[in-house]
């Protein structure tokens, strides 16, 4: 059985490889049952998996421990996936983004976004000076 976390990882088909699967866990991206994880670390059924890939952090619940990758049917039935749906685009964030080639921003611009994104107070992030 495949009770190390990296390995069903990977035999579910959460991530390609199985080397990324590794990466992954040893990064801290991958909590088990909300404590960080070790890619050795045994699973059971049950288990809650929550694994942050790129923009979307993926919440899964095992439901079967496989030995080895199976086809994308076989892997959908070992978990069930609790992942909350994405927001519609009007609610999503968004991120100030220049031209590539624009070069740095002048003082003014810097100002505009800082008002951009931080419209509330007007007062700037204590990290930005």
């Amino acid at each position: 059985m495949a009770d190390r976390l990296d390995a069903w990882i990977w035999a579910v088909r959460l991530v390609k490889t199985r080397s990324a699967a590794t990466a992954m866990v040893r990064a801290g991206h991958v909590r088990l049952n909300g404590e960080r994880a070790k890619a050795a670390q045994p699973l059971k059924v049950g288990d809650e998996v929550r694994l942050r890939t790129g923009d979307v952090n993926r919440v899964v619940v095992v439901r079967q421990l496989l030995a080895k990758r199976v086809g994308a049917p076989q892997a959908a039935v070992a978990y069930d996936d609790l992942t909350p749906a994405p927001l519609p685009p009007e609610e999503r964030v968004l991120v100030a983004t220049r031209e590539r080639g624009a070069g740095r921003p002048t003082k003014r611009d810097r100002r505009a976004i800082d008002r951009l994104t931080h419209p509330a107070d007007g007062a700037l992030p204590p990290d930005v000076d």
